[in-house]
């Protein structure tokens, strides 16, 4: 999977909603708090690579 930006749209219990940036089209998708950076909230940009994800 190619490198992607997102910025978190909202945060849902356990769960955190992502859009991609640049992408208007694009679905957001949802993705376990686990699995983020700790200390997100919404508003936070990503850097996905690598299944990696890092604040940017």
């Amino acid at each position: 999977m190619e490198p992607k930006d997102y910025i978190v749209s909202k945060i849902e219990g356990e769960y955190a909603y992502l859009k991609e940036i640049g992408n208007e089209s694009a679905e957001e998708i949802f993705i376990a708090l686990f699995l983020l950076p700790m200390g997100i909230d919404v508003g936070t940009k990503l850097h996905y690579e690598m299944l990696e994800y890092t604040v940017i």
